[in-house]
């Protein structure tokens, strides 16, 4: 590859602009369709210019689709920016199936297993959780409690703490030290407490999900709080759930119950539910929840790892912290995992439906029938509306950071992001918070706020999670691995501490796509078979937020 064809990309033949694979000069000369001109501007890696000059009001394509609209001329060569680009996307409506695609090559993969835990309603587990779940914001603090009390006593205490530090920090003050002597201070690079061997070594953790819903608010809400509860309690990740009420909430146990067996007609997993109202004294409740919350974890700790044919692996496809290279690298290598996965018969979930604005045709399309296609762009156009009506819209989605990293419009994200569904049919649409049933690619309704939507993802059976980030975000889960995936090797070398996998060896060109994603697939057996553990899990990155179901981008 000569040292044109690694400055800059065309990513499809139908685009007019050009993305910069690294830092480019003002007068940089590029050669583009038998043309050859200089950048008129200095191009930052990751950004945009023009391959064309372009008059106000031109259409710019990307990823083969309308992305943008020129607001000023703009001569070939020059930088595409926020100042002289406003977002616009095609119209869409029903249009002709598309579901012929080219399926990936398995042979490396069909005779592959993970060692899981089966689970009685045909499902298969990454881990094996204990939950504690507060119904109601009320419970909060009991949640806690009950933490303080059972995680460090049972051995599941993994983050480094810092009580070492303050320690020293505290010695420094107590001793007259300066201010400036206490910023100078080096501190050791120690791992804090020694972690007690677990008490039950086949549960991987008790985890406890507080939330700020569950009554106060529209009972949409608490009833939709109740629906993704059900989805947690009911994942394969989870063994068994102790759950806590005060008893007057809109987010009542009756609805909890009957979302559970929705999802789980003969759901027979250890349930422990308490009610305060109920219990009198919030010691006697915490005193009942400890007793059975030990009990019920005597029988979690029975299950053990079997193998699983790697049908039984649900993946959640998510990218947070994204940049000018998430469409090139990451996203596609993941969308190569996700064909290899469909190809093999697992599912996985494509989420953040703002994150869908411009691709809504090629989606809809690849919708197996019209019925599929008809829910899907009803729901991004109410979406869309509802956003609108509150002065905002999907055009609003991209975070300064994205903007900064070269994606400058909505239509510019969403087609990077799209990527990561593969090519593969779309096989079901959910919304929230809707559970997976069909094997194959499924598009989940959430926000394309990264915490959320992993959230939704788990919810609806996500047992593993794939999140490519290009700036850089901690995201993880209470109970499903978040495998954090890099879209460049910068990013990977600055933040080794919360980065799985590097991907910036395909925009190096040292790695094709497909080999990629391959590696990304062998990684995660190994994430699911309990060998790997990734960084999100060891930092206890245990992110959890129910979504409100008013607009969130």
């Amino acid at each position: 590859m000569n040292d044109t064809q690694v400055s800059y990309l065309q990513i499809h033949p139908k685009d007019n602009m050009l993305v910069a694979l690294k830092d480019l000069d003002k007068s940089f000369s590029v050669d583009f369709n038998g043309k050859t001109f200089n950048l008129k501007d200095n191009i930052q890696g990751k950004h945009k210019f023009s391959a064309t000059d372009l008059q106000v009001g031109d259409p710019l394509y990307m990823y083969g689709v309308l992305v943008g609209k020129t607001k000023t001329f703009v001569p070939a060569g020059g930088a595409l920016t926020v100042a002289n680009v406003v977002h616009a996307t095609a119209s869409f409506g029903m249009g002709q199936r598309k579901l012929e695609w080219q399926k990936p090559d398995t042979t490396n993969f069909d005779n592959l297993t993970f060692n899981g835990f089966a689970r009685s309603d045909g499902s298969v587990g990454t881990a094996n959780y204990w939950l504690v779940i507060p119904m109601v914001f009320c419970e909060n603090r009991n949640v806690a409690v009950l933490k303080e009390a059972l995680v460090e006593k049972l051995g599941y205490k993994r983050a480094k703490g810092w009580a070492t530090e303050v320690d020293q920090l505290i010695s420094l003050y107590q001793s007259g030290q300066a201010v400036h002597d206490i910023l100078a201070v080096e501190f050791e690079d120690c791992q804090g407490g020694k972690q007690r061997d677990r008490v039950f070594p086949n549960v991987d953790g008790i985890k406890f999900l507080t939330h700020d819903l569950g009554c106060g608010g529209i009972r949409m809400d608490s009833d939709a709080l109740c629906g993704l509860l059900a989805g947690y309690i009911t994942h394969p990740n989870v063994a068994g759930a102790t759950v806590l009420s005060l008893g007057c909430q809109h987010a009542q146990t009756s609805i909890l119950m009957n979302e559970i067996y929705k999802r789980d007609s003969k759901f027979d997993k250890p349930l422990v539910v308490l009610e305060q109202q109920i219990s009198g004294t919030e010691n006697q409740m915490l005193k009942d929840a400890l007793k059975q919350t030990f009990a019920g974890l005597l029988n979690a700790n029975q299950q053990k790892r079997t193998p699983a044919p790697l049908h039984k692996l649900c993946i959640g496809l998510e990218c947070g912290g994204s940049d000018g290279f998430s469409g090139i690298s990451a996203n596609p290598a993941i969308g190569y995992v996700s064909d290899l996965l469909v190809a093999l018969g697992g599912s996985v979930i494509l989420s953040e439906f703002p994150e869908l604005c411009g691709v809504e045709q090629e989606l809809s399309d690849r919708c197996v029938n019209e019925s599929v296609a008809q829910r899907f762009m009803n729901l991004m156009t109410t979406y869309n509306a509802r956003a609108e009506q509150d002065g905002s819209g999907f055009y609003a989605n991209p975070s300064p950071g994205n903007i900064s990293d070269g994606l400058i419009t909505d239509a510019i994200k969403s087609a990077g992001a799209a990527k990561k569904g593969g090519n593969s049919p779309v096989v079901a649409i959910l919304d929230y918070p809707e559970k997976v049933t069909e094997a194959g690619l499924n598009l989940l309704c959430t926000p394309g706020s990264d915490v959320e939507s992993t959230t939704a993802e788990v919810a609806a059976g996500a047992n593993i999670v794939l999140f490519t980030t290009g700036l850089g975000t901690p995201t993880g889960n209470p109970i499903a691995p978040v495998i954090k995936i890099s879209t460049n090797s910068a990013l990977a070398r600055k933040m080794p501490d919360i980065i799985d996998i590097d991907c910036g060896t395909i925009i190096e060109g040292t790695e094709s796509i497909e080999a990629s994603g391959e590696r990304i697939l062998h990684y995660i057996i190994n994430v699911a078979s309990g060998i790997e553990i990734p960084k999100a899990v060891s930092l206890e990155q245990d992110d959890f937020i129910p979504w409100k179901r008013g607009v969130s981008l």
